[in-house]
């Protein structure tokens, strides 16, 4: 397992053969998708991917001919390349002794191929640096997560060293430029790692493997530590007895690509491709987002499913002003970039509950709903949903209609589908991670039946005439 050092220490020396190399790439995805990843990897890359133990995440086996590939992905948050992998490390019981094992493993890691593909991968970031300018805040800051560092916590500041002539990340194309011309010497590789731990039977903390590890690769590369200005992300990934050495190959989370005009409650960009694929869109699909907040679903679906058409629509103006204007950034940047700048997708404010859609024919339905936490309330949701669903169930066509809801409202998302059964059938959920909450994405599918004939339909019908009823002789009494 040991490494070559002379390769190793001069990541950035003479070329390499890397048109032999073949490495294993790891990828953080969306909670509960990871299946949907693999499939995603299959079909684009044409290698089979494997589910880590540790939810979230994927492995898969690339050559550097199919390196630019990897980051067209639309599944996946982060990207990394393995040093090493260990199934079952045996963790010693004192943590001096475990810390100790950590630091002299720093040396014996297969480094080569690695540093070779983070290489090849920064030079491939440079050739699309164009559509980054003013990328300076995209550095994880070090308050960004509980128990994950990159270098000693107690002395922070001994980490951010900037030494002579180093090229800063964050300047544009022509800041370094200049920097180059000014500092044609040697630069010096600045790094940090970063630990990501769970489990509960460990005797050490995530700052201190963070520390340790870190100090013993500092030593082997003799690279410059420093927190937020790094070239090079090491990371430390620790899940009960797994444990996985690697190295960053992004600087930013994937997801973020689409939206430039954020709200309160943004999806992810990965979390709606997955969304998307459990619908399958075919080819000229109508597909409806009646609650799109950012414009997040239906951006992912008509730049990668854009064979469908599709509508988004809210209540709120500027929930609606927020999709146009993201719309508008995809449309520019793809412009830019001299493609095509339409976008097969429309945008309207509308009631939710009062759609200004013909009956019968919208293809698909995928929304994120209200939670009840930071938008609506649970209280509101009890009669939201029913009446969501019903007016979901006039649009969609009967027999082959789809619908792709996210809720974390679970027992009135239940209670509302037992209602409405007349209408939908739910197929299955799956089960995600939505920003700390834990969430279901329900599958359903129409029902054959005719809308406004089932007996649910009738009942919440009158239902609804009732209410109105109650409400107008509650004023009047007032």
């Amino acid at each position: 397992m040991s490494s070559d050092r002379n390769g190793a220490e001069e990541p950035v020396s003479a070329e390499a053969e890397t048109s032999s190399i073949t490495v294993t790439i790891g990828a953080t995805v969306p909670t509960g998708f990871e299946h949907t990843a693999a499939e995603e990897v299959k079909e684009k890359i044409g290698v089979d991917a494997r589910i880590s133990k540790d939810r979230g995440r994927i492995y898969f086996p690339i050559s550097t001919d199919n390196l630019f590939q990897v980051h067209l992905l639309r599944s996946v948050d982060n990207l990394f390349v393995v040093v090493e992998e260990f199934s079952r490390y045996q963790f010693q019981e004192s943590k001096e002794e475990t810390l100790m094992e950590l630091q002299q493993l720093a040396s014996k890691l297969p480094w080569t191929n690695p540093l070779e593909i983070w290489k090849l991968n920064r030079s491939l970031k440079k050739k699309k640096s164009h559509r980054r300018t003013g990328n300076a805040t995209k550095v994880k800051p070090q308050s960004e997560a509980a128990d994950v560092a990159a270098a000693g916590a107690e002395q922070p500041e001994q980490t951010q060293v900037i030494p002579t002539g180093v090229e800063n990340r964050a300047d544009t194309e022509t800041c370094e430029r200049e920097s180059q011309e000014t500092a044609p010497e040697a630069k010096v590789i600045k790094f940090r790692v970063t630990c990501s731990r769970a489990g509960d039977k460990h005797s050490f903390s995530s700052n201190e493997a963070a520390r340790d590890f870190g100090g013993a690769v500092q030593e082997f590369f003799q690279w410059k530590a420093d927190m937020t200005k790094f070239d090079i992300e090491v990371l430390l990934n620790i899940h009960n007895e797994e444990m996985v050495v690697g190295i960053a190959l992004t600087e930013e989370s994937l997801h973020r690509r689409n939206i430039s005009h954020f709200g309160p409650t943004t999806l992810r960009s990965t979390l709606c491709y997955g969304m998307l694929r459990l619908c399958k869109p075919q080819v000229s699909d109508i597909i409806l987002d009646p609650m799109c907040g950012t414009g997040a679903i239906p951006l992912e679906g008509a730049i990668e499913f854009n064979s469908s058409f599709y509508i988004a629509g809210d209540n709120n103006d500027m929930a609606v002003n927020r999709t146009i204007n993201n719309v508008c950034h995809i449309q520019k940047r793809r412009a830019d970039m001299g493609s095509s700048s339409g976008l097969p997708i429309d945008t309207v404010q509308w009631d939710l509950c009062n759609l200004p859609i013909r009956t019968n024919s919208v293809d698909i339905i995928i929304t994120d709903m209200p939670f009840g936490k930071r938008m609506g309330s649970k209280k509101k949701n009890w009669d939201l949903y029913p009446s969501c669903l019903r007016e979901m169930g006039r649009v969609c066509r009967p027999g082959s209609g789809k619908a792709v809801l996210l809720t974390q409202d679970k027992k009135c998302f239940a209670k509302a589908i037992s209602r409405m059964g007349g209408l939908w059938t739910k197929l299955f959920t799956v089960w995600v991670n939505v920003g700390g909450l834990h969430a279901g994405v329900y599958l359903l599918k129409r029902t054959r039946a005719v809308f406004g004939q089932t007996p649910e339909d009738v009942h919440e019908s009158q239902g609804t005439v009732n209410a109105r009823g109650d409400l107008t002789e509650d004023k009047e009494l007032s």
